[in-house]
């Protein structure tokens, strides 16, 4: 059975999830309810507190009360309560195919998201997050929350360190400095290993090959998906990858917080790292060069209510600028906006990768397992905790998953909603 994590003490429900949700008494139907629910994947407390903290601003302001049910397993827990009919009126959708997939009729729990148009304007939203958050035109939901991916993190005063300006590529390429890699990451283990893998095809094939191959053109058997693979094992030895998947992503770049000896190097976004890593400003990243394309994530809110006014007070609220610019303001925040009146961060390393965002000297590209289709997205990271525990060639694994996408994909984002220059 799978629960929340932890839980705000005026949660209305719980879902029990073992192919039944049962709705606990007085829970009721969308739209029953004075006040709204949402279902979040913030498990962690900072990234938590700093997403409650909008909550209690918005019930002062209007006196309608917000439930925030946390999960860590939000696809399992959401696919459930919109199949039993009894979703929460708004979620944090998983991925972005997530929008695409819930606003399809066409799919199983599909045309169960509503249209947010006379809701929230999002022309203030740069791309690729405006466009990811429409189908045909029709905002289904509001990106809330977007990160860089493609970052390399290190101590600059630990012996041995890169220097200050160095770049992406000399960083990837260090041979005598050890990375801080985990795999484990609850129901989504194998993901920081399929972000740094997409990461690597993007920088070493171009935006356009990534664009084929994550929308399923380019199959995954291709030579330079292959090289992409067999890249991260050389840069990451075999040494680090053993029994990877068994150690905790944060936990992990935790040891890069506490200068350990025993890695120099860790990859992601700055959202994923140890706390310690995202407020000490002695801890630095490379990037790729100007020119070259970026991974970019986000955290898109969709509304399932069709008759909860509260509900679209709440997502009309949290898409303003206001709003926004206090969620990276709040203390312990890795958020960052796509809101271009939200320009402000005071912590100097957090406004260089803002400014990676809005800079039109880097393409955007979303991250590719959020854009491929669920059961893709979940074979891709399956597959890289095989690779990691000792498969020396790919070959094998990446024809397994072109059976999986030829098989399963189809419901992914569409190839020219996936980079974007930031307009």
């Amino acid at each position: 059975m799978t629960t929340p994590i932890f839980r705000h003490p005026r949660l209305a429900c719980l879902f029990a999830v073992m192919g039944l949700v049962i709705a606990l008494a007085g829970c009721g139907g969308p739209g029953t309810r004075e006040g709204v629910t949402i279902m979040v994947p913030w498990t962690q407390p900072h990234e938590f507190q700093a997403f409650y903290g909008l909550v209690k601003d918005f019930e002062r302001s209007t006196g309608i009360p917000v439930d925030v049910q946390v999960t860590r397993d939000l696809t399992q827990q959401l696919d459930a309560s919109v199949q039993a009919g009894v979703p929460p009126d708004l979620a944090v959708l998983p991925s972005a195919a997530a929008v695409i997939r819930y606003a399809d009729t066409t799919t199983a729990n599909g045309g169960r998201l509503r249209s947010l148009d006379k809701t929230v304007d999002i022309a203030d939203y740069q791309q690729p997050f405006r466009g990811l958050a429409q189908v045909r035109g029709v905002t289904y939901a509001v990106p809330v929350k977007v990160d860089v991916k493609s970052l390399v993190w290190y101590d600059k005063q630990a012996s041995g360190a890169p220097d200050d300006d160095a770049t992406w590529r000399s960083v990837t390429g260090q041979t005598d400095l050890t990375w801080c890699l985990g795999l484990e990451s609850g129901p989504t283990s194998g993901w920081p290993g399929a972000d740094w893998i997409a990461d690597l095809l993007l920088s070493g094939a171009g935006a356009d090959t990534y664009e084929q191959w994550v929308s399923g053109e380019l199959p995954w058997t291709s030579e330079p998906v292959r090289r992409a693979w067999s890249d991260w094992a050389e840069s990451v030895g075999r040494k680090v990858l053993k029994g990877a998947g068994r150690r905790g992503f944060v936990a992990a770049t935790g040891e890069l917080a506490e200068s350990s000896p025993t890695c120099r190097l860790a990859h992601g976004a700055r959202s994923g790292l140890a706390p310690a890593l995202q407020k000490d400003s002695r801890f630095t990243f490379a990037a790729p060069d100007a020119g070259r394309p970026i991974e970019v994530s986000g955290d898109f809110v969709g509304m399932f209510s069709a008759h909860n006014p509260g509900a679209r007070r709440f997502v009309s609220y949290l898409a303003g600028a206001r709003a926004q610019q206090a969620w990276v303001d709040a203390a312990g925040s890795a958020a960052f906006s796509a809101h271009r009146k939200v320009t402000d961060y005071a912590h100097p390393v957090r406004q260089r990768i803002a400014g990676m965002l809005r800079s039109r000297e880097h393409t955007l590209c979303f991250s590719a397992a959020d854009a491929m289709s669920p059961d893709v997205a979940a074979a891709f990271f399956s597959t890289v905790l095989d690779y990691a525990d000792g498969s020396e060639d790919p070959g094998t694994l990446l024809g397994n998953l072109q059976q999986v996408q030829e098989k399963l994909g189809g419901t992914g984002v569409p190839r020219q909603s996936i980079c974007a220059i930031p307009t």
